[in-house]
């Protein structure tokens, strides 16, 4: 029996805060995402408790007639605490050193612990699939453990939303089968 877990981006926003929320277009996006994923037979939704994330899930957790779990673990990762002109350059070096992280920021390595403690934890579920619904960060994180070649240039190309399936058989430990789903 195949099992699946949909990774998600949410929609277009306003800003990258916590409390930042979606944009009009985002709150259509979510609406469309969930008319897409309707036919996928989502039985667990858990989602990022920061707002726009939130505002993603649930057109999806109605749609699917679900309960929308939080998990603070699929929050954005933090790059520091400081403000940093050139995010940019140090977010890419997050790739190639998985353990550097600015003044009060967080490793990719810790980040992507905390983010596949929720993935391991949909696996183990009793549901056949389950969806995930996160940050950009986060989830180029979550791909790259499976895909170690998705990296900052992948990142990049990511699309809000954007949504990726991991696909593998019941009960199998191995690595799943990732595919990108998202086409809008």
């Amino acid at each position: 029996m195949l099992q699946s877990i949909y990774l998600i981006r949410h929609a277009k926003a306003t800003g990258q805060e916590p409390n930042a929320e979606l944009t009009d277009d985002g709150l259509r996006q979510a609406e469309r995402l969930a008319e897409k994923l309707a036919v996928h037979s989502i039985a667990y939704i858990v989602s990022s408790p920061w707002k726009r994330a939130l505002q993603t899930a649930a057109p999806l957790a109605r749609a699917a007639s679900q309960h929308l779990h939080t998990d603070e673990r699929l929050q954005e990762r933090v790059l520091s605490t400081r403000h940093l002109e050139n995010w940019m350059e140090v977010l890419e070096r997050t790739y190639t050193d998985e353990n550097f992280a600015e003044e009060g920021g967080e490793s990719s390595r810790i980040a992507t612990a905390r983010g596949m403690e929720v993935l391991e934890e949909c696996w183990s579920r009793p549901e056949q699939s389950a969806a995930v619904i996160t940050h950009g960060n986060i989830l180029s994180l979550l791909l790259r453990h499976y895909q170690r070649s998705f990296g900052y240039e992948e990142w990049r190309l990511l699309t809000n939303p954007d949504v990726y399936v991991l696909e593998r058989q019941r009960g199998d430990q191995g690595q799943p089968t990732i595919r990108r789903i998202w086409t809008d």
